[in-house]
């Protein structure tokens, strides 16, 4: 893995693919990052024994470069990359909501533009990264970026036309487990359990949960099918989540979440 590869603004997500791609087998010294602040940039290089440049020196000397920065800020970092990128550089954005032909119209004409979805579990290796391919982005920018993001998850290919839907499923997803752990473990304390073990609870039972959607092959209905017995407890549970309009209102939440990514990616923040 000899190509060099650049992280702009690496803060915790960034930082993490660092450390993913340097488990995965790259080497620290091919590793380039910026940071906004220099003592970031010095404990990266601490840390991970990767090279701090300038954003302009990235651009020189990367074969691909990652751009990490917030949605708000990429129009002011490509105003500052464009005049040092040639054409035959990849570049992979990670920004919420804004598509790649943001990036064409600002590079040279030809430039290999890529877009990525990943979301937080990357800071423990289990991510999960959408990729879409810009105008100029071949099979082969598309199997790198994979190969990239690999290092802290697992990845998939859509249309770009469809990164919306997967920030609204996706990279908003982990809140909404948060959210509805935070749920049961209130109700956990109301039922009478100390905090500290209605905790314990939900979070092995969402991990049992997990690991055997992912590998019992079954469909949801059939995993819950199997907890639910005639006229017993968790029958009664989710006739309330029936009647309190819960399905419907994860519906209503992931639409709002898509309508703003939409919304950002026209240049409302």
């Amino acid at each position: 893995m000899s190509q060099k590869v650049a992280v702009l603004g690496t803060g915790k997500i960034g930082e993490a693919l660092l450390s993913g791609m340097i488990g995965a087998g790259w080497a620290a010294s091919d590793l380039l990052v910026t940071a906004r602040r220099p003592e970031r940039a010095e404990e990266l290089r601490a840390r991970h024994g990767v090279t701090p440049v300038t954003n302009p020196e990235a651009a020189k000397n990367a074969d691909t470069l990652i751009l990490t920065v917030k949605p708000q800020d990429m129009g002011t970092l490509l105003d500052e990359l464009a005049p040092h990128i040639p054409a035959d550089r990849l570049v992979i954005s990670g920004a919420a909501g804004v598509p790649t032909a943001f990036f064409e119209e600002r590079l040279s004409p030809g430039t290999p533009v890529v877009r990525v979805m990943t979301n937080t579990p990357a800071l423990v290796d289990e991510a999960m990264s959408v990729i879409s391919a810009g105008t100029h982005a071949t099979p082969a920018h598309l199997a790198h970026t994979e190969e990239i993001f690999g290092a802290v998850g697992k990845t998939l290919r859509v249309p770009e036309s469809q990164q919306d839907a997967c920030t609204a499923l996706s990279g908003s997803g982990p809140a909404y487990f948060f959210y509805l752990v935070e749920a049961m473990t209130d109700a956990g304390i109301l039922l009478g359990l100390p905090r500290d073990k209605a905790h314990e609870l939900i979070v092995q039972s969402a991990i049992g949960a997990a690991v055997m959607l992912r590998d019992s092959g079954e469909h949801p209905v059939k995993l819950r099918e199997n907890v639910t017995s005639p006229a017993g407890t968790t029958i009664s549970a989710i006739r309330e989540l029936e009647n309190h309009g819960v399905r419907a209102a994860l519906i209503a939440a992931l639409e709002a979440a898509r309508d703003r990514s939409r919304e950002l990616a026209s240049g409302n923040n």
